[in-house]
């Protein structure tokens, strides 16, 4: 939101490893849960708790269940991180805390849960810092500790009167609140956005860390790509959505063999570079992410859990079709894609519970229209107006989750804001920034003012659109 300029964010606060479906819901609630934990441990009063309880409000009551809040928010409670934690043991952890009405808090100590009983689902009430609220209160031997957290997407979580963070405190070389301090810099170093961004991150770490850590967060989103398109069947959560990565690839392939992901890129190389097939390629790629994303699996929030297909999709498409198979150029396009992330966290939100899709998809397609333009040699002014055609023509976009699940129509509108990403980025390649009617500033702006104006039946509460009008169990067409 606007009031958050002057922070400090990172690439790895824009891109964060976890698991789906949805980075407000699901990744911001567990995160929340250690939070919690640990500050029972810093009142050194965990071993005296006898009783947790998870009060969830606005948007995390009303499609909580659907987007797993309470499976996560139990996940965190037991300690464990999703980052590392094996994504197939989900069903039979939650499976035994329900079935044996207990839970051990941080691998720690055990005490009686039940979760039909211990998360209240609270779907009247809203808290007004922001939609995306939990409480979660726990007995001791002699008094009660209660503790608010705001999920305020993309997996940031804030503690109600929690001071500001440190990174709002780090001077950096390079201080960017919007992107006119970025082609500020950019313009008086001689940097692309990429170097400005790699100056900045030297702050808190090594070169070679930050390196280091971006590859890890492009493996795995490789590895969901290519996990996600070969895995068929249906979609959890009662929808019966059928998963179409895996067909799409094999049709595409004609039986074509390949033993890893090398040989598979090589295989998809093979096809040509005919429009149509590029097009539908660029689809298999969003597809196979979000329909992992929507199986409780790993994926990497871009900047959210629902957007998360956009930017691999992009990625992968500018590594097969456009020669950028190369670790320094895959480094640079994600270094430029987090900047873009944080100038609209700043600005406005990624928050779809505050600002509808548009925060989602519409930044995911923004960040990465500018990496796509600076990568195929665009400069940042060209990068800066990719980012903002991309959008522009995302502005408005709701949030109607049907069933309160992160699949209809969250899926396929990662395919589009895919597509519109890399045709932004073409019109910004082929046109003169001098002639641009609409900067990158003047559209974050408009896309928080729009976020305001936006009747809250649209933000991720499945009380509106789609949501209402399409018949819970119908497959998405």
């Amino acid at each position: 939101m606007s009031q958050q300029q002057q922070e400090r964010l990172s690439v790895f606060d824009i891109f964060k490893i976890g698991i789906g479906p949805s980075s407000s819901h699901t990744l911001g609630p567990w995160r929340a849960a250690e939070q919690f934990i640990q500050l029972l441990k810093s009142k050194n009063v965990l071993q005296q708790v006898t009783n947790i309880k998870v009060l969830l409000y606005g948007s995390l009551a009303k499609t909580g269940v659907g987007h797993g809040t309470d499976i996560a928010v139990q996940l965190g409670l037991c300690g464990f991180d999703p980052v590392t934690f094996d994504v197939d043991a989900i069903d039979s952890t939650i499976a035994a805390i329900t079935t044996n009405h207990t839970i051990s808090i941080n691998q720690e100590i055990e005490i009686e849960f039940n979760p039909s009983v211990d998360i209240v689902f609270l779907r009247n009430e809203s808290l007004p810092f922001h939609p995306n609220a939990l409480t979660l209160c726990a007995t001791i031997t002699e008094a009660a500790i209660a503790q608010t957290y705001y999920s305020i997407g993309g997996g940031f979580v804030v503690a109600e009167n929690e001071n500001k963070s440190n990174l709002e405190q780090i001077d950096l070389p390079f201080p960017i609140d919007n992107s006119q301090d970025l082609l500020y810099n950019c313009m008086k170093t001689g940097l692309g956005i990429h170097g400005i961004v790699l100056e900045n991150e030297a702050t808190w770490r090594t070169e070679k860390e930050t390196k280091e850590g971006v590859l890890k967060i492009w493996h795995t989103m490789r590895d969901c790509i290519y996990r996600g398109a070969h895995i068929g069947g249906e979609l959890p959560g009662g929808l019966h959505v059928v998963r179409r990565a895996k067909s799409l690839n094999n049709k595409l392939l004609k039986g074509k063999r390949y033993a890893d992901f090398a040989e598979w890129m090589v295989q998809i190389q093979s096809g040509g570079q005919q429009f149509q097939y590029i097009l539908d390629w660029v689809s298999c790629f969003a597809l196979a992410v979000n329909e992992e994303n929507a199986s409780f699996s790993r994926v990497v929030t871009a900047p959210t859990n629902g957007a998360a297909g956009v930017i691999p999709a992009v990625l992968l498409y500018y590594i097969i079709f456009c020669d950028g198979n190369d670790e320094e150029k895959i480094i640079q396009f994600i270094l430029t894609a987090s900047e873009i992330g944080c100038i609209f966290k700043k600005g406005a939100t990624i928050s779809a519970a505050m600002g509808g899709c548009q925060a989602e998809i519409g930044v995911s397609s923004a960040m990465a229209a500018a990496a796509l333009c600076e990568s195929l040699g665009g400069t940042p002014r060209q990068a800066l107006m990719a980012s903002e055609i991309a959008m522009e023509h995302h502005l408005g976009l709701t949030c109607d989750p049907v069933g309160g699940l992160v699949q209809v129509p969250c899926i396929e509108r990662n395919t589009m804001g895919a597509i519109k990403a890399i045709t932004a980025c073409q019109l910004a390649m082929q046109s003169n920034p001098d002639n641009a009617k609409v900067s990158l500033d003047s559209v974050v702006k408009t896309m928080w003012q729009t976020a305001q104006d936006m009747n809250h039946k649209y933000k991720e509460t499945s009380d509106a659109g789609l949501a209402v009008h399409v018949s819970v169990g119908l497959s998405e067409c």
